[in-house]
C-alpha cells in the first residue's frame, strides 16, 4: 500500500509540474510572437479552415510559422504523461537549462505528404520514434513511448493540415524535439524534460533543387569520432559542422562530405544526409558503426534498391573508390534522394553520371510514390492521418 501511495504521489507531482510548465508559458506576456495558449482558443484574423497564405511555387526549405505545436513534459527518472496541443509560440527556459548549457537534446525530422485524392500520409513514423528513444538513452534522457511519439506527431500534423502543400509542391516537415529543460549547474542530466513537436511546409532542401550537387571532401574537420554521439541525432552534432559548410559554400560547393576521424580515408556522411555510390549493379554505402546516423530514408532506399534487384553493400567505403563510381547520391528526410554531380577531393574534381537512366531517379521515384500514395504501400510504411 505504501509503495502504491508513493507512486501515486510521484505521478501527481509530475502532472502538476507539466501543468505548471504549460501555465507558466500561457501566462507569460514577454513573447515576441503570439502567446502560448491551449489549442481550443483561436487568434483573430483568420480561421483554421482557411487556406494557408503561402506561395507554393516558391516554397524553399525555410521556417514558416504554422498554427499549433505539441508539448509534453516530465521529470528525471519519470515517464511522460499526456501532452497537449498549444498555439505555436516561444517557450521560456531557465538560463541554466541542461539543453542550453550542456546540449542535452535530441531531435527528429520527418514529413507528411498530401496525396492526389486528398489523404495525408506520414512515412515510417515508428522508425523516427525508435531512433529518438535510442538517442535519448545515449543522452541520459527519458523519452516518449513509440505510441506517444506517433500520437503527438499525428495530432500536430492534423491540427496544421492547412499548411500541408498541394501534391507535388512540397511536404509538411515535422520536427519532434526532446530537450533537457530543467535547470542544472553541474554537469549532470537535467531534472526536467520537454518533448515538443512543431511543423513547417517545405520545398527542396538544397538551393539547386533537383540539379546535381557539388560536394567537397573535408579533411581538417570531422563530423564524429568513435565513442561519440555521431550515431544518434543529438543536437550537439550539427553546430560543429557549420564552419566546414560555410567554408565550402563560400567556394561554391553545395555541401561537405566527411571522412572517418581515425584514418581520414573512408567516407562517412554529408552534413545532413547519408551517401551512396553506384558501380554497375552494386550500390555501396558506409556501414553505420556508431559514427554515422542510421537514416530512415537510407534504410528505406536500401530496401527499395534490393526490391529492384540491386546488390546493396553496407561496408567501409574508401575515398579512392569515388574515381571508379558510375553514380553518387545522398539520402535524408530533408533532402530526399539527391543526385551528386561532382566531388572535389584535394583540389581534384571527380564527376559522375547525371543524365540518362539513373539509379537514384529510379529509387527516388519509388520512394516518393510510396510517400505520396501513388504506389500501393505493401510494406506498411505509411500512416494515414485523419
Amino acid at each position: 500500500m505504501a509503495i502504491q501511495k508513493s507512486s501515486s504521489i510521484r505521478n501527481l507531482l509530475q502532472s502538476l509540474r507539466a501543468a505548471s510548465f504549460s501555465s507558466m508559458i500561457a501566462n507569460d506576456h514577454r513573447f515576441t510572437s503570439q502567446a502560448y495558449s491551449p489549442a481550443t482558443t483561436k487568434p483573430s484574423g483568420y480561421s483554421d479552415d482557411e487556406d494557408a497564405d503561402v506561395n507554393w511555387d516558391k516554397l524553399g526549405f525555410g521556417l514558416t510559422q504554422t498554427d499549433y505545436m505539441y508539448v509534453m513534459s516530465c521529470c528525471k527518472d519519470q515517464s511522460f504523461l499526456k501532452g497537449q496541443l498549444c498555439r505555436y509560440a516561444n517557450i521560456e527556459l531557465s538560463p541554466s537549462a541542461g539543453v542550453l548549457n550542456y546540449g542535452q537534446g535530441v531531435y527528429e525530422g520527418m514529413k507528411a505528404n498530401r496525396t492526389q485524392d486528398g489523404r495525408i500520409l506520414l512515412f515510417r513514423a515508428d522508425q523516427n520514434a525508435g531512433r529518438m528513444r535510442h538517442g535519448a538513452e545515449r543522452m541520459c534522457m527519458p523519452s516518449p513511448s513509440i505510441d506517444q511519439f506517433i500520437d503527438a506527431v499525428k495530432e500536430t500534423v492534423s491540427a496544421n493540415k492547412r499548411w500541408i502543400p498541394p501534391p507535388g509542391k512540397g511536404s509538411l516537415y515535422v520536427r519532434p524535439m526532446l530537450l533537457g529543460t530543467g535547470p542544472i549547474l553541474g554537469l549532470a542530466p537535467a531534472p526536467e524534460y520537454t518533448f515538443l513537436v512543431y511543423v513547417s511546409p517545405v520545398g527542396y532542401y538544397f538551393k539547386e533543387g533537383t540539379a546535381p550537387l557539388n560536394l567537397y571532401i573535408e579533411e581538417e574537420y570531422v563530423r564524429a569520432s568513435p565513442g561519440g554521439a555521431g550515431g544518434v541525432k543529438s543536437i550537439t552534432n550539427y553546430a560543429p559542422v557549420m564552419k566546414a559548410i560555410t567554408k565550402a559554400k563560400d567556394r561554391g560547393f553545395s555541401d561537405v562530405l566527411y571522412l572517418d576521424a581515425i584514418n581520414k580515408k573512408y567516407l562517412e556522411e554529408v552534413s545532413s544526409c547519408n551517401i551512396f555510390i553506384v558501380k554497375g549493379n552494386v550500390i555501396s554505402t558506409p556501414a553505420t558503426n556508431g559514427t554515422i546516423l542510421e537514416g530512415v530514408t537510407r534504410k528505406s532506399i536500401i530496401e527499395i534498391a534490393k526490391d529492384h534487384g540491386y546488390q546493396v553493400e553496407e561496408r567501409p567505403v574508401a575515398v579512392d573508390e569515388l574515381v571508379d563510381a558510375d553514380e553518387v547520391f545522398c539520402t535524408g528526410t530533408a533532402v530526399g534522394v539527391a543526385l551528386v554531380g561532382s566531388i572535389t577531393y584535394r583540389n581534384k574534381r571527380t564527376e559522375f553520371r547525371s543524365e540518362g537512366r539513373l539509379v537514384c531517379q529510379q529509387l527516388y521515384s519509388t520512394l516518393v510514390g510510396l510517400q505520396t500514395g501513388r504506389i500501393e504501400d505493401k510494406k506498411g510504411w505509411t500512416l494515414e492521418i485523419n
